[in-house]
């Protein structure tokens, strides 16, 4: 791939940051995406910030690589591959001036962009205002406008509950009872029946260092008789994702997602969601480029 052909970094690699991602990539733009060091992915399966774990992983036929250092991007752009690389404040990444930032964290509020941060500024999701925090905002929320790109005003707002799949909402979501780490006790793709036992969260000292909470919750989860919090699931379905083994989580953290439609090939696979997101994405970027390049982006 060409080093000449525009950068877009993508704040955020879950699944919609994922379809995102996918989107620009297959036409062409070079994209990186920045990560937290420990990313509480859910949809593991279909996210780039599964790379940060296990180093790579293949998406609907593209793959995403973890890197060490912003200057290893090129080779990995060379290989047609997306890199993935630990950068929370974006501070490496914007040695390599894109031309888009694109906020895909979905926190549902404003965690550190700025219009000015980029030529082209995009955020997924509610909490944002085009032409205040960023020039353009694409609607997260399922139904009749999701995709939709929105030049002026805002996203709608957070529901506060998920969206509906497949009859569910808010029981197909599993939260984290109380803080801890987590250790889950099921995969991906695994058919589960309501009540059925998918994790536990071992509480620990919160005052204690990661690594130390991490240490005396792994000699709980060894015993014999392991202490924790048992996590069930509340309904009958296909475990869609789940959060990495051995993550620190506050109380009422999203652990999981039990897909009610059963069907296992959703588990490995980009949402319709993540793909409308990911078009109105698309769309933005080549728009506001456009824009920017005729003098018109205070017109957009």
């Amino acid at each position: 791939m060409s080093a000449e052909k525009p950068l877009v970094l993508i704040r955020g690699g879950g699944d919609l940051g994922t379809g995102v991602a996918l989107r620009l990539h297959r036409a062409g733009w070079r994209v990186l995406v920045a990560e937290l060091p420990q990313p509480l992915v859910i949809r593991r399966t279909v996210a780039f910030a599964s790379a940060i774990y296990d180093g790579s992983i293949e998406v609907e036929g593209t793959s995403g690589e973890r890197i060490a250092v912003a200057a290893e991007a090129d080779r990995v752009w060379a290989a047609d591959r997306i890199p993935v690389l630990i950068d929370p404040d974006r501070s490496a990444a914007a040695q390599l001036h894109p031309i888009a930032l694109i906020d895909a964290i979905v926190a549902k509020h404003n965690t550190g962009i700025h219009i000015a941060d980029a030529p082209i500024v995009i955020a997924l999701g509610p909490g944002f205002t085009a032409r205040i925090d960023c020039h353009a905002v694409i609607e997260t929320q399922r139904g009749h406008h999701l995709g939709r790109v929105y030049y002026r005003g805002a996203a709608l707002p957070d529901s506060g509950a998920p969206g509906n799949v497949g009859g569910q909402d808010t029981q197909r979501v599993v939260r984290a009872p109380v803080a801890g780490i987590f250790y889950a006790q099921r995969q991906i793709g695994d058919r589960l029946k309501a009540g059925e036992v998918i994790g536990r969260v071992i509480t620990v000292d919160v005052s204690l260092t990661d690594s130390a909470a991490w240490r005396l919750a792994s000699i709980d989860r060894d015993a014999s008789q392991p202490l924790g919090i048992v996590i069930k699931t509340k309904i009958e379905g296909i475990l869609r994702g789940i959060l990495h083994d051995g993550l620190k989580v506050a109380a009422n953290t999203k652990i999981a997602d039990v897909d009610p439609r059963g069907e296992e090939g959703h588990c490995f696979t980009v949402s319709d969601k993540s793909w409308a997101v990911g078009g109105g994405a698309l769309e933005a970027v080549l728009y506001l480029m456009r824009k920017n390049l005729s003098g018109g982006a205070e017109n957009a």
